[in-house]
C-alpha cells in the first residue's frame, strides 16, 4: 500500500520511527545535491558533506517531535535548516579557532572544575556553582544528562570539553572531518543544555 509524504510525515512527527527513516531516504538525493552548493571551496577539505548529512539526521531524529508541517515542501525546508544551521556553526568556530587553554591540558584528569567549566560554556547556563557540594551536585547531574545523549554526542564532548582534546585528535579519534567535530560539538552543547533544563537552578542558591 502506497502511502503520502504527507501520511509519513504526520506519522513521523508522531513518533513512528520507520516513518522518519522512510522520509529521510527519500530526501537524501535532494539534501546531498543541495549541500553540494553550500559548503565554500575554502572549507572543503575540513568539511565533509557526509559528516553535515549525518549530524543533520541525528538531529532529525531527535527534533522531529517540535516540527510542524506547513505543507509541501516544508519537511524539506527543515532539513536544509538543520543542514544550514549546522555548517554556519562549524564554519563559525573554525573562523574563531583558538588553540586550547593552557589552564587545561590534555592528559589532566577530570575533575568536577571540568564540569563547572562545561557547564559555564552551555547556551544558557552562564551561572556556576560555587561550593564544593554544588561542584559535585553539578559533575553528577551533567554525568547522567551526558548518558542521554546519542553517543557520538557524549564522546565529543568527553573528549573536547572534559578531557581538553584539540579538534585535530578529536578528529584523529572519531574518524570524522575537523569542521565535524565543531558541529558534533555545537549540537552536544545545544542538547546537554535542554537535558539539564532547570535542574541548575540551585547553583545561584549555594550551599
Amino acid at each position: 500500500m502506497l502511502v503520502s509524504q504527507d501520511e509519513l510525515t504526520t506519522a513521523a512527527v508522531s513518533g513512528d520511527v520507520e516513518a522518519l527513516t522512510q522520509l529521510l531516504h527519500h530526501h537524501d538525493p535532494d539534501l546531498r545535491g543541495w549541500l553540494r552548493g553550500r559548503i565554500g571551496v575554502r572549507y572543503r577539505s575540513i568539511l565533509d558533506a557526509e559528516d553535515v548529512l549525518q549530524v543533520t539526521y541525528v538531529e532529525a531524529y531527535l527534533r522531529i517531535g517540535q516540527f510542524e508541517p506547513r505543507g509541501s515542501g516544508s519537511f524539506k525546508a527543515w532539513l536544509r535548516r538543520i543542514a544550514a544551521n549546522n555548517i554556519a556553526d562549524a564554519i563559525k568556530t573554525l573562523n574563531r579557532q583558538k588553540r586550547p587553554s593552557p589552564a587545561r591540558r590534555v592528559g589532566d584528569a577530570v575533575t568536577d572544575e571540568s564540569y563547572v567549566t562545561l557547564l559555564a560554556s552551555l547556551p544558557g547556563h552562564g551561572t556556576s556553582p560555587t561550593s564544593g557540594a554544588a561542584r559535585s551536585e553539578a559533575s553528577d547531574l551533567i554525568e547522567k544528562a551526558l548518558r542521554k545523549l546519542p553517543p557520538d554526542y557524549e564522546k565529543v564532548i568527553r573528549l573536547c570539553d572534559l578531557e581538553g582534546r584539540p579538534a585535530d585528535n578529536v578528529a584523529d579519534q572519531m574518524e570524522r572531518s575537523r569542521g565535524a567535530i565543531h558541529m558534533l560539538k555545537a549540537r552536544a552543547h545545544d542538547r546537554l543544555a535542554e537535558l539539564l533544563g532547570g535542574s541548575t537552578n540551585f547553583f545561584s542558591k549555594g550551599t
